[in-house]
């Protein structure tokens, strides 16, 4: 077991290469690029385009990162990546990368979930002591209600998503809006703009549980613009965005109440949208509650995340995935990393 562990971390799961690296939970580096610009005229990621991208960017990531952590390869004590969930030809142009360079070091190789990896990110703050949280995980195609008490051993997951997670809902109603791609940062922007309060937007799967549906939110935003074609665009932005944020707070702050868990950690894509946030910040100080959420640059996909994980699972003494390991478009989120 290393306490201290020189982790590099590798992400491919969509459209960003990425690669991170961290000395136990020191990050050192964070190298990211990323192909959105080649899908934005498709308005959604081309796995084939995303693969090739991954291709020609993965050396030079690697490269940067290392120059930036001032550190050379054969200091690497271990290397993580993303197993699952994603695109599976995004996924093994990372792994097979991982590979290359674990086998080429001899080093312990870690397969992790890219979703429990978001959670990872909290860890990086060195301020506190690693403690138990109710965490909301809002990305692309996930929104989930996760009981977190030792994230590289297992989390135990309190709710999800039925049909459209919120980054969904956000990509779906930006086209609507005809607003560019990705859409939750166009939506973001355009809702500034505007009123929140100015349309009541339903609030979806108002039950006691924790699973989440903006299927029917999203329904009844294009339905709305079509029944009003004199609607001022930034107010339907501000509003649908409000009833996302009113459902994914209400629900993870009940979380905490039940569980008696007083910190709420918030990981993912969607985290770095500017209303979640600050709302989080206000309804949190209210109930007593601790915020724990990224800094802006390590809510979308990165290797940091990877990296971190990487590093919790080895110092707890997570044994190394076994060389060769699958890669998997769907993984259950309580599988922080691969046997």
């Amino acid at each position: 077991m290393i306490s201290q562990p020189l982790v590099l971390g590798i992400e491919t799961s969509c459209d960003e290469t990425a690669v991170g690296i961290v000395r136990g939970r020191t990050l050192l580096a964070n190298v990211i690029s990323s192909s959105v610009e080649e899908h934005a005229r498709f308005g959604g990621v081309v796995p084939e385009i995303a693969s090739r991208a991954h291709l020609e960017a993965m050396p030079y990531v690697i490269k940067q990162a290392l120059r930036d952590a001032k550190v050379s390869l054969s200091d690497i004590d271990a290397v993580g990546v993303t197993a699952g969930p994603g695109l599976i030809g995004a996924l093994l142009v990372g792994t097979g990368a991982a590979h290359g360079i674990a086998l080429a070091l001899d080093k312990p190789l870690y397969g992790v979930n890219h979703l429990s990896a978001h959670l990872a990110v909290d860890a990086l703050d060195q301020s506190r002591d690693l403690s138990p949280a109710i965490g909301l995980l809002v990305s692309g195609g996930h929104s989930s209600i996760i009981e977190v008490t030792d994230l590289a051993l297992a989390v135990k997951v309190l709710g999800s998503t039925i049909d459209d997670a919120a980054g969904e809902a956000f990509d779906k109603i930006a086209r609507v809006l005809e607003l560019d791609f990705p859409g939750g940062p166009a939506i973001d922007r355009l809702a500034l703009s505007g009123d929140p309060a100015a349309i009541d937007f339903p609030r979806g799967l108002q039950s006691s549980d924790f699973n989440f549906s903006f299927s029917g939110l999203k329904s009844a935003v294009a339905r709305y613009l079509q029944q009003t074609p004199e609607a001022i665009r930034a107010d339907v932005a501000a509003s649908f965005q409000e009833a996302v944020v009113d459902v994914l707070l209400t629900k993870a702050l009940r979380a905490c109440a039940e569980t008696g868990i007083a910190a709420l950690l918030i990981a993912g894509g969607v985290a770095a949208n500017s209303r979640l946030r600050a709302e989080a910040a206000r309804r949190c100080q209210m109930a007593g509650v601790e915020l724990r959420i990224p800094p802006m640059e390590l809510c979308t996909d990165n290797g940091v995340m990877v990296a971190a994980l990487t590093s919790l699972a080895l110092s707890a003494g997570v044994a190394p995935s076994a060389i060769g390991f699958p890669t998997l478009s769907t993984v259950p989120l309580n599988q922080p990393t691969w046997a």
